[in-house]
């Protein structure tokens, strides 16, 4: 066995044991009041701000999730607007094409009418030019033929009534005789 040395108690337990009892119950007393002063009023001080910041972090997050939802909800409103106003666009475009079908249908109508129109009045115009230009012929042709008639027999045909009635016969043979024949119409 080794020799046991002895050491005394004081610088055994270091620089920091004290060296009389009462410094002993001056640190006891001054630790038991830092700890009373720490209870009464450091402790609720940071207490009272991890409450603050408790409910400061929970009003927040409450806050964020408030407006998560106030976002949702103006998001579905926003996509029903667009949806509406897709709808809209969608029965705006339908209704302007059917408009425009209809329109197209009035004017074609209208072009179809006018059409008409000018066709029955250019057929009566050509009709009556017609009738006139028949009517000056048969007078130029029965003076023509009078004169020639009354040439080859020699004396004056003045007779208008026979005249007329001779120039008619004339004509009406003319018209009969292209159909039996098929030459041109005089």
């Amino acid at each position: 066995m080794a020799p046991v040395i002895w050491v005394p108690l004081e610088s055994a337990l270091g620089p920091l044991w004290p060296h009389h009892p009462s410094e002993a119950i001056i640190g006891i007393v001054l630790i038991l009041i830092i700890t009373a002063v720490f209870a009464k009023k450091v402790v609720p001080a940071f207490e009272t701000m991890y409450a603050e910041r408790s409910d400061a972090i929970q009003g927040g997050m409450e806050r964020a999730e408030r407006a998560q939802a106030e976002a949702e909800a103006a998001r579905q409103q926003y996509d029903a607007q667009l949806s509406s106003a897709r709808d809209e666009a969608a029965q705006i475009r339908e209704e302007a094409k059917n408009q425009g079908a209809q329109i197209l249908a009035e004017m074609r109508d209208q072009a179809t009418k006018e059409s008409n129109r000018i066709l029955e009045t250019a057929q009566a115009k050509i009709a009556a030019e017609r009738e006139q230009a028949m009517n000056q012929l048969t007078s130029e042709v029965g003076g023509l033929a009078t004169t020639l008639a009354g040439r080859i027999v020699g004396e004056s045909l003045d007779d208008d009534q026979r005249v007329r009635a001779t120039v008619d016969r004339f004509l009406a043979d003319l018209e009969s005789q292209p159909a039996s024949t098929g030459g041109q119409q005089a």
